[in-house]
């Protein structure tokens, strides 16, 4: 029998969520901690997968100074739980993460709305913001100062690559019998077993 590859599991999922989920299939819980071992939540929005090279990655942006930016900084262990409500489906990864090369920041950081590169120049993510109006403030601040130019990526901003070492799928099942299934990376394949529910 042909080994399960999990991230190509995952991608089977994502593209049933992207058909059915009305708002933001792509959301997951991020889960980080903190320099002293607390649990750091936040939601994110997975920007790609990879298959290549094994065990693959799954990439999301951030403000490298953001409280997750400077949290994987210091321990780049997370985790990424995502819940797809109307297929009664969830999927967990959990690994080490790096930082995306800046041609690959650069590359996706274009892709974004004016308004979206703007607000990375202006937003200091997670840092005390004293009145709505300041913020409003530095986005007028450096809508004139790129006018119509190029908008250039801010050197504090980027993504990380969450490489997996352990990938769980969930499936909803009657009387909450659960199907779960679960990956483990062993530095060179997939080992998978089942669980209890």
């Amino acid at each position: 029998m042909e080994a399960i590859d999990p991230v190509a599991q995952f991608e089977a999922w994502l593209a049933a969520a992207e058909a059915s989920e009305p708002n933001d299939p792509t959301a997951c819980c991020l889960a980080t901690s903190t320099p002293d071992g607390r649990p750091s939540a936040r939601m994110v929005l997975l920007k790609g997968v990879d298959r290549a090279p094994a065990p693959g990655g799954f990439v999301f942006y951030t403000n490298l100074e953001s409280r997750k930016g400077e949290e994987l900084r210091s321990n780049p262990n997370a985790a990424m739980c995502f819940h797809w409500k109307s297929l009664r489906r969830s999927v967990r990864v959990e690994g080490a993460t790096e930082l995306v090369s800046p041609e690959e920041a650069d590359a996706y950081y274009a892709t974004r709305p004016r308004g979206s590169r703007i607000g990375a120049w202006a937003s200091e993510q997670s840092r005390p913001l004293e009145s709505r109006a300041l913020l409003e403030g530095r986005v007028a601040e450096f809508e004139e100062r790129f006018g119509e130019g190029d908008i250039p990526r801010p050197e504090t901003w980027s993504g990380f690559r969450l490489r997996p070492s352990r990938i769980e799928f969930w499936r909803d099942m009657p009387f909450r019998l659960h199907d779960r299934q679960v990956f483990h990376w062993t530095g060179e394949a997939w080992r998978t077993e089942a669980l209890y529910p």
